[in-house]
């Protein structure tokens, strides 16, 4: 139930992760090795666009994106390091 509730937080407040994703990408904490790794998931999805859902059934293939974002999303919060996660509350 708690990674749920994590996960409904994370899509609430996805615009609040802006200044957080710039500091991340901006930081010298964070190798550039991890910094790759983030910008090569979301370069691998958009060069191929696996959906589970075809995004001409409306809403529902909407969500399809949705949750691959929020879930690179989640991966770089895990690579970021501790000080930048407690400057954020993630």
């Amino acid at each position: 139930m708690r990674k749920w509730w994590k996960r409904l937080r994370l899509i609430v407040h996805v615009r609040r992760f802006l200044p957080f994703l710039f500091e991340f990408f901006a930081s010298r904490e964070v190798p550039v090795r991890k910094k790759a790794i983030s910008v090569g998931l979301l370069l691998l999805y958009i060069a191929l666009p696996f959906d589970l859902i075809p995004d001409w059934l409306a809403l529902f293939g909407i969500i399809d994106d949705f949750a691959v974002f929020i879930f690179i999303l989640q991966q770089v919060i895990k690579m970021a390091p501790v000080s930048l996660k407690e400057k954020y509350n993630l």
